[in-house]
């Protein structure tokens, strides 16, 4: 195994990582220990980014939740079974990003082709009045991006497919990127899928470091880079190919970036993610769901940091 390689079945190969992570001051007040910002959600995406929120819950101190009317009601129905959670109206959002440690753009929005792309909507009381929710994503993203280029930005899902990968080059604290292969594919024009794993490192690697990010690529083992470094995460098993699991992983990253540094981030919520579903397996074999997932993660983080 090489040392970039980092097995779940081997607690003592994320050391390097998990010796790193920030454990809450016993004297600390709410909100020192992170808070997020979720913004995702659609009509036709119910539970992507409440999924990203419910486990958001577990590792913060504050989950702020910004989505559709309908899906901003399911999220109240929820708020019981969360530490915090706050539903932020639209024309909030610039003040919570603001505010927050880091923002996930994504989760559950919809996304379409686009055809000439227009001059950026600056206004952005015109962006939150857009109809057509793939045009919203695409224009809030632009529109975050460029006001708040210091921010930790974890983008994911909808929002990945309809930004421009220019755009990541015009942020001075990387963004963490969670594509899959064909996010990949649309997003940068190069395609990794058949490739031997060391074409597929290289390709990410030079990738993250001409547009300034980390990426996390979601294949069967996870490929992270940030254009110096390179990690590739063994583990997991075809469970994780479920609906939901990739929601859950822009989750964790989040929380994880809102304290930590993005390889970091990217590293441990890939392996959490993995040896999570490894667990799974010896109870329930592959027919687990995303709420097994969310219900173990917080024993599998308490395994990893203590051990």
């Amino acid at each position: 195994m090489n040392e970039s390689d980092i097995n779940t079945k081997d607690l003592n190969s994320i050391k390097p990582f998990s010796s790193k992570f920030e454990l809450s001051p016993e004297m600390s007040h709410k909100g020192q220990n992170g808070k997020v910002l979720i913004i995702g959600g659609s009509e036709l995406f119910h539970s992507s980014a409440i999924w990203s929120a419910e486990i958001a819950s577990h590792l913060v101190d504050m989950v702020h939740f910004s989505s559709t009317k309908d899906n901003n009601e399911i999220f109240k129905s929820l708020k019981i079974k969360f530490r915090s959670g706050i539903i932020v109206p639209k024309p909030e959002i610039p003040n919570y990003v603001k505010e927050d440690d880091s923002v996930l753009l994504g989760p559950g929005m919809v996304r379409k082709t686009i055809g000439n792309h227009k001059l950026p909507i600056t206004n952005f009381k015109s962006i939150i009045k857009i109809k057509d929710e793939a045009n919203y994503s695409r224009e809030l993203s632009r529109y975050l991006i460029d006001k708040f280029p210091n921010k930790r930005f974890v983008i994911d899902a909808g929002a990945l497919q309809m930004i421009d990968k220019e755009w990541l080059n015009e942020l001075s604290m990387p963004a963490i990127i969670t594509p899959h292969q064909l996010e990949f594919e649309r997003l940068f024009g190069v395609s990794v899928a058949n490739l031997p794993i060391d074409m597929q490192q290289q390709i990410v690697k030079q990738t993250a470091h001409d547009y300034n990010c980390v990426i996390l690529l979601k294949v069967v083992n996870d490929i992270i880079s940030d254009g110096r470094v390179t990690y590739t995460i063994m583990g997991g098993n075809q469970g994780l190919t479920k609906g939901g699991t990739g929601d859950i992983l822009s989750g964790l990253v989040v929380s994880l970036y809102a304290k930590h540094d993005p390889v970091v981030s990217a590293v441990l919520s890939s392996f959490i993610l993995k040896r999570a579903a490894d667990k799974l397996e010896i109870l329930s074999g592959h027919w687990y769901n995303v709420a097994d997932l969310i219900n173990i993660i917080p024993n599998v983080l308490k395994e990893i940091v203590y051990n």
